[in-house]
């Protein structure tokens, strides 16, 4: 997808002319923005198909920028450059709704892979969704990213949606967790499993009657999670 508009937002000009450089050898266009703000109209206007984001901005941090584009329902894919270190910071971003992050300082030749990776990850993903899946009272809404049930919209994480979306298209299926973290934060990401422990706990309080008797998401031991293939919902 060289032929792709990717929005870099940094208040450091050389770092958004050395990553304008770097993504126009590789054929893709390129608009900037040096703060939130300017970035927020940008990435409202959706000219862009992916947005390389600075955390630490003038008028509005990276981390904010990325919680209001989700709560709107813009799924822009967003690639964040952190000179934070520690997994919780990262962590933060990812369940934001971040597709991956890159820790300052970094390779443009690196970051150029990980442009290329969201891309190819983020089409492949449009081409196979359904509209969506219904499975007990449970719907979920690929077109509009909306989890309902009983016909009453959930609120998810990205990282929630994501983990769930993989286990609704396979019913019955055991997933590890190795496998889990490559659907919700990607292939490169190399985080601890017991996140995993986490995101499924959260998911559970929020479409499961019953949290501590799941009819949806049921442990696998040993291996992981799968969803009921047949749930009986009381």
């Amino acid at each position: 997808m060289a032929d792709a508009t990717v929005l870099v937002v940094d208040d450091e000009k050389k770092v958004v002319d050395l990553v304008t450089l770097y993504l126009k050898r590789e054929g893709y266009r390129v608009l900037a923005a040096y703060d939130g703000l300017q970035a927020l109209e940008l990435a409202r206007q959706k000219q862009s198909d992916l947005i390389i984001l600075d955390l630490m901005l003038p008028g509005m941090d990276g981390l904010a920028l990325c919680r209001l584009l989700r709560e709107e329902g813009n799924r822009l894919p967003i690639i964040m450059l952190t000179a934070r270190s520690l997994e919780d910071d990262k962590l933060i971003g990812l369940d934001l709704g971040a597709d991956d992050y890159v820790t300052k300082p970094f390779s443009p030749r690196e970051l150029m892979a990980r442009v290329r990776a969201v891309l190819r990850r983020v089409n492949e993903r449009r081409e196979e969704d359904p509209p969506e899946i219904g499975h007990g009272e449970l719907t979920v809404d690929f077109a509009r990213h909306e989890v309902r049930v009983r016909d009453e919209p959930v609120y998810l994480t990205a990282t929630e949606f994501k983990l769930l979306a993989a286990m609704v298209k396979e019913p019955g299926r055991a997933f590890s967790r190795q496998e889990l973290l490559d659907e919700a934060f990607g292939y490169d990401y190399e985080g601890l499993e017991r996140t995993v422990d986490v995101h499924i706990m959260n998911l559970r309080r929020k479409i499961e009657s019953d949290p501590t008797q799941p009819v949806y998401i049921q442990t696998v031991q040993g291996v992981g999670y799968k969803l009921c293939e047949h749930p009986h919902v009381p």
